[in-house]
């Protein structure tokens, strides 16, 4: 299993939008052939900038079969508007697991 990791930094005064946006998103990726779940958290310190973290089963799953497709298209006409800068993509793999 695969962890995404997107930094996505919000225009000042966007907050609200993008969040009213994610979360239209979130059936997006619900339906995407391989993702396991999706969740977004706001920075305490940082309040424009959010983090989604999204599973998938392989990296492919994301990247060739997501990235680029209509769905991911839809996903991003929601709320790219928002977006200060392009999102910061990182993809992860578990090492420890400590609880």
């Amino acid at each position: 299993m695969i962890l995404e990791i997107a930094q996505i930094d919000v225009k000042a005064g966007s907050e609200a939008q993008f969040e009213a946006g994610i979360e239209q998103a979130a059936a997006i990726f619900k339906a995407a052939n391989g993702c396991r779940s999706f969740q977004v958290r706001r920075s305490v310190e940082k309040p424009q900038r959010y983090r989604l973290l999204i599973e998938w089963d392989t990296l492919e799953a994301h990247t060739k079969d997501f990235t680029g497709s209509q769905p991911w298209k839809d996903y991003r006409a929601l709320v790219s508007d928002t977006f200060e800068s392009p999102p910061h993509v990182e993809h992860t793999e578990l090492t420890l697991r400590a609880f």
